[in-house]
């Protein structure tokens, strides 16, 4: 569906790169809270394991964003180099 509405492919990479962000975030910080719960629940340690697992979640979330945020900066400025490079005159 987007494909027809966004012709430009560096466009709708950039849209899913960005999509992805959000959801690595949110995706991190449910596994950690889940294997916290979990092993709370497992050996009876309520709440030390949660609060430990929810805190690594986070910030391999943030990790997560951190690396998919350098991936887009780095295409963006492969753009602007590409672009850049079009606009010269060859030299003759």
């Amino acid at each position: 569906m987007f494909g027809k509405l966004i012709k430009d492919k560096s466009v709708r990479e950039s849209i899913a790169s960005a999509s992805v962000v959000g959801l690595n975030l949110v995706s991190a910080t449910f596994v950690g809270l889940f294997i916290g719960w979990w092993l709370d629940k497992w050996l009876d340690t309520k709440p030390w394991l949660l609060l430990t697992f929810l805190v690594l979640g986070i910030a391999a979330g943030f990790k997560n964003v951190m690396i998919e945020v350098r991936k887009i900066q780095k295409a963006d400025a492969g753009e602007r180099e590409g672009q850049d490079g079009d606009d010269q005159k060859p030299e003759g």
